[in-house]
C-alpha cells in the first residue's frame, strides 16, 4: 500500500496503462469482453453520459436507457444526501451521545469525528462509482463486483439482508412523537403507532406516482431542513451571547467541558449514534444511473453536502449545550430539540411551530430514504437472486419502482405495529447494525481487490481514486464497529439498552448472515447438484421502457453446453445455434481467434488477460 498525498480525490496517472489501448477498449473496439480465469468482464454503456465501463458479467445487466429517467441533477444530489442525513439524528441522538462519551467536550469531538469517518466512507463509495458509473444501488453493485466469486454469494446474502431489514420504523415513530409534542399531548403507545403508520403511508403515496415530482418535494423539504438548522444555530449563538433572559448562564456546560467519564461500551454506542446521524451521505450513490456525468457530479456535490451538514450539526449541538443543562440533555432521549425550544421560547406557539418543522424534517428524511433504498432493493432484484425478478425491476405503471416501495412500506408498518414499546423496539432498531458494519468492512477491503484485478486486466483508469490512508481508516472504523459491540457495558451483561443480554442483536445479526450463506449453498450449490441441473443467468426484458433484469434459470446438465454456446457472458441470446456464441462451446474460428489473441498478449509479460473480440454488449438489444 502506498500513501500518495498528491492530487487527492482525482484522476491519477498510471504508467502501466496504455492510453491508446484504453481508448480502443472504451470505444468497444477489440476488447469488449476480457477474461481472467472464470471471470468475464464486459464493456457496458449506460445513457447517463458516463464512460463505458467494465463489469463482471454475473452482475445485473446495465440498462442502456434508465427506465427511471435522468432527473437527478446537482441540487437533487445535495438534498438527497442532506435530507437523509438531517432527519432524526441531530434532534434525537445528542442525549445518547452525551451519555456514552461522558462529557460535553468529548461529545463535540465525536460530532467532528463523524465528519472524518463519513469522508472516508464517501471516498470508498466514490471510487466504486467511478468503476461502475452505469449502475444504481451502491452497496449492491459494489459488493457484487468486488467479490463476484463464489458466483452470486454476496448478491444473495446482501439482497436477503437488505430486503428483510429495509424498514424505517424508527423515523416514523419520531415523527409521531414530535407531532404529539406540538400540542403537549402525552400519547399512548398505540396513538404513536397510529400516527407513525399514517406518516409512512403518506410517504408511500408521495413517492409512488411520479419520480421527478418526488425528487422536487424532497428538495423542497431539504431546504426547510437546512433553514431550520441554520435558525437553531443562530439562536444558539444568540443564547451564548447572553441575550436570552430565560437562560442565566449559557456557558455553564462549556466550563470544565471534559468533566465526566466514559466507558468502552458507552463510547461504542456513541460512535454508532454518530454514524447513524451522518448516515445518508451515500444516498445519492443509490441513483447513479439517473445522474448525468455521475462521477464529476457526485464528487463535487457529495463532499459539499457532507460539509454543509457537518457545520450545521456542530453549531446545532453548541446551541443545545448553551440552552439546556447537561443533566436534562442526558435524560431527554428523543426530544432534546423540544427542550431547547422550550428553554429559549417558552411553551407558546413558537415552540409548537418549531416542533412541526422537526416533524417535517423527519418526514423529508423518510422520503429521501424511500427514494434511495428503493433503488438499492430494485438492484437486488435485478441481480436475479430474489424470486419474481419482474416484480422488483418493473417501473410500471407510474415510472417508479413500485414493487420495492410497497415492500419497504409493508415492512415498516410491520415493525411499527408488531414490536411492543421498550426492549423489542430497541432490539429491532439495533439489529441491522452488525450486518451493515460487516458489509461496509468488506466493501473497504474490496477496493483493493477491484484495484488488483483491474491492474491485472490492464483496464482503463477510473476518474477517481481515494487515498490509501482514507480507505484504511474506513476499514479500521468498520473493524471497530464489528469488535466493540462484544464489549459489555459497565453495569454488566444485562445493563445495555435492553433488559436481556446486551449482545443479543449481534448474535442474531451474525445468524442472519450465516442463514443467508446456508440458503445460498443449498439453493445454488447443493440442490442443483443433487437434481442434475445448473443455474444460468438470462437477461429478461421487463418493460418496454428499457427496464431489464437477470433471472436465474435451471439448465439440465445435458443441455448445458448448448446453453453456453448460444448465450453470451451476460446471459443474452446470441441467436447462434451452431456453437458460435461467447460461451464455452464456441466454434473453431472463435477458438483460433482466441488462441491468436493469447499468443499476441504473451509477448507482453505485463498483460495476463485473455480477450475475446465480440460485439459491444452495451449496444445489443437485451432480447438478442
Amino acid at each position: 500500500m502506498s500513501f500518495n498525498w498528491r492530487r487527492p480525490f482525482s484522476r491519477r496517472d498510471d504508467d502501466d496503462y496504455d492510453d491508446n489501448q484504453a481508448s480502443e477498449r472504451q470505444a468497444g473496439g477489440s476488447d469488449a469482453v476480457v477474461s481472467d480465469g472464470s471471470l468475464q468482464y464486459t464493456l457496458e454503456k449506460g445513457g447517463n453520459d458516463s464512460k463505458p465501463s467494465y463489469q463482471e458479467a454475473s452482475g445485473a445487466p446495465v440498462e442502456t436507457d434508465s427506465p427511471l429517467g435522468y432527473a437527478v441533477g446537482p441540487i437533487t444530489i445535495i438534498f438527497l444526501n442532506v435530507s437523509k442525513m438531517i432527519g432524526t439524528g441531530v434532534y434525537s441522538t445528542p442525549s445518547a451521545i452525551l451519555a456514552g462519551t461522558g462529557s460535553v467536550g468529548m461529545s463535540m469531538i465525536f460530532w467532528a469525528l463523524g465528519f472524518l469517518t463519513s469522508v472516508s466512507s464517501l471516498s470508498v463509495y466514490l471510487e466504486y462509482a467511478a468503476y461502475f458509473p452505469n449502475r444504481s444501488g451502491s452497496e449492491v453493485v459494489y459488493l457484487e463486483q468486488a467479490f463476484p466469486r463464489p458466483k452470486w454469494l454476496f448478491p444473495t446474502m446482501f439482497a436477503f439482508e437488505s430486503v428483510a431489514l429495509s424498514f424505517t420504523s424508527g423515523n416514523a415513530i419520531v415523527i409521531a412523537h414530535y407531532l404529539f409534542q406540538i400540542n403537549g399531548h402525552s400519547p399512548t403507545d398505540w396513538e404513536v403507532k397510529g400516527v407513525a403508520v399514517a406518516s409512512a403511508t403518506v410517504v408511500l403515496l408521495v413517492v409512488a406516482f411520479h419520480t421527478r415530482y418526488s425528487y422536487l418535494l424532497s428538495n423542497g423539504i431539504g431546504v426547510v431542513k437546512v433553514v431550520t438548522l441554520i435558525f437553531v444555530s443562530i439562536t444558539g449563538l444568540v443564547v451564548l451571547g447572553g441575550r436570552v433572559s430565560s437562560i442565566p448562564d449559557p456557558h455553564a456546560n462549556f466550563v470544565n467541558s471534559f468533566e465526566g467519564t466514559a466507558t468502552a461500551y458507552g463510547v461504542t454506542n456513541a460512535l454508532y449514534r454518530i454514524i447513524f446521524s451522518y448516515a445518508g451521505f451515500e444516498n445519492a450513490f443509490n441513483v447513479v444511473a439517473e445522474v448525468k456525468n455521475p462521477v464529476k457530479q457526485l464528487r463535487r456535490n457529495g463532499f459539499l453536502s457532507l460539509g454543509i451538514v457537518t457545520v450545521l450539526y456542530i453549531f446545532a449541538n453548541i446551541a443545545w449545550f448553551a440552552a439546556v443543562p447537561k443533566a436534562d440533555i442526558a435524560a431527554a432521549e428523543q426530544i432534546v430539540a423540544s427542550l431547547f425550544f422550550t428553554k429559549v421560547f417558552g411553551s407558546g406557539g413558537a415552540v409548537r411551530g418549531l416542533n412541526f418543522l422537526i416533524a417535517l424534517s423527519s418526514f423529508g428524511n423518510l422520503i429521501a430514504v424511500f427514494l434511495g433504498s428503493s433503488r438499492m432493493i430494485r438492484e437486488c432484484g435485478r441481480q436475479g437472486v430474489l424470486p419474481w425478478p419482474r416484480f422488483w425491476a418493473s417501473t410500471k405503471p407510474f415510472g417508479t419502482p413500485l414493487g420495492p416501495y410497497v415492500v419497504k412500506w409493508a415492512l415498516t408498518i410491520l415493525m411499527i405495529l408488531a414490536p411492543p414499546a421498550g426492549d423489542v423496539f430497541n432490539f429491532i432498531s439495533d439489529l441491522s447494525v452488525y450486518p451493515t458494519a460487516f458489509f461496509h468492512l468488506i466493501m473497504g477491503v474490496g477496493i483493493y481487490v477491484v484495484r488488483y484485478r483491474r491492474s491485472r486486466l490492464r483496464l482503463p483508469r477510473a476518474e477517481f481514486k481515494a487515498w490509501d490512508a482514507v480507505v484504511i481508516i474506513n476499514i479500521l472504523v468498520n473493524l471497530y464497529l464489528l469488535i466493540m459491540p462484544w464489549y459489555p457495558p459497565a453495569g454488566g451483561v444485562y445493563a445495555g439498552d435492553v433488559s436481556f443480554w446486551y449482545a443479543t442483536y449481534v448474535v442474531v445479526g451474525i445468524g442472519i448472515l450465516i442463514g443467508c450463506a446456508v440458503y445460498y449453498y443449498l439453493f445454488i450449490k447443493f440442490i442443483p447438484k443433487l437434481r442434475g441441473y445448473r443455474f444460468r443467468q438470462e437477461v429478461l426484458r421487463v418493460d418496454s421502457n428499457g427496464a431489464t433484469s437477470h433471472k436465474l434459470v435451471k439448465v439440465p446438465m445435458a443441455e448445458l453446453a448448448e446453453w453456453d454456446a448460444t448465450h453470451d457472458a451476460v446471459g443474452r441470446q446470441t441467436n447462434n445455434h451452431n456453437g458460435a456464441g461467447t460461451g464455452a462451446a464456441g466454434d473453431e474460428k472463435k477458438d483460433n481467434s482466441r488462441r491468436t489473441s493469447d499468443e499476441e498478449r504473451q509477448k507482453d509479460p505485463k498483460n495476463v488477460v485473455s480477450a475475446v473480440s465480440v460485439t459491444d454488449h452495451a449496444t445489443r438489444d437485451p432480447e438478442k
